[in-house]
């Protein structure tokens, strides 16, 4: 689990859903398969199974901040003034303005407050990329720590993106954060190139059988002019004359 809180901004829009005495407001705060923006090298999706933890928990300490903001409190799960769904488009929330903060309603009622964000530690990760080729980190398992009407959105902090990949990739942050900065995240998501292993436990009869084949081929591609056998071929022709004289 990242130890470092994480924020993204949701293009839906926070809207006002009830007046009167109970002053609600709402949105959606985070959208699934819905690629963001580019982040510094690379576009981020949440899965759809990104809250089930939290959601199978109770949505535990979940609160509604004004712009994130710690003395900008609206809601909490706990104290049942915010309320948490998950559907087939994203989380959506409702959350019901106290009367100490009048102004976040009128200013969302206004429409001067339109955009929702999301504030999460994350469990699990995926890197790959987009059809287009791009870098695109999937975000599979996470906490929920607070959603948020925000009248700045933007997107925080991407560095503990970055230390994902360096871990997945085996390399060092700053190699990853050049990378990034230069645009070439995807060297780090490229596929290793897979070697043929000629499998030779088991039976001896088994294993002769194999290796003559591994030999045949070998002899069959030098005669027509492929070239010399790969030294790993070579060397299990050397492997399997001895063998032969052992066992036969």
């Amino acid at each position: 689990m990242s130890s470092a809180t994480e924020r993204r901004f949701t293009r839906g829009l926070v809207e006002v859903r009830a007046a009167g005495e109970t002053r609600t407001i709402g949105g959606y705060a985070a959208k699934f398969n819905t690629l963001s923006r580019n982040l510094g090298g690379f576009v981020e999706r949440i899965d759809p199974g990104f809250f089930a933890k939290s959601e199978g928990d109770g949505w535990p300490e979940a609160m509604a901040r004004y712009n994130h903001d710690d003395n900008m409190l609206l809601g909490t799960t706990g104290g049942g003034t915010l309320r948490l769904v998950v559907d087939g488009t994203g989380l959506d929330y409702s959350v019901d303005v106290p009367q100490s903060r009048d102004d976040v309603y009128e200013l969302v009622q206004r429409g001067d407050v339109r955009r929702s964000s999301f504030a999460f530690y994350t469990f699990a990760d995926d890197w790959g990329m987009t059809e287009q080729g791009f870098p695109v980190r999937t975000l599979l398992s996470g906490q929920l720590v607070d959603v948020a009407p925000v009248n700045t959105p933007a997107y925080l902090d991407t560095s503990t993106g970055l230390r994902s990949l360096a871990e997945k990739a085996g390399a060092e942050l700053e190699e990853v954060r050049a990378a990034a900065a230069d645009g070439d995240l995807k060297k780090f998501l490229a596929k290793p190139k897979e070697s043929v292993v000629i499998d030779i436990k088991g039976e001896p009869a088994e294993a002769a059988h194999m290796l003559r084949g591994a030999i045949l081929k070998a002899k069959t591609s030098a005669q027509s002019g492929q070239g010399d056998p790969h030294p790993l071929v070579a060397v299990r022709q050397r492997r399997a004359a001895l063998y032969q004289r052992r066992t036969f």
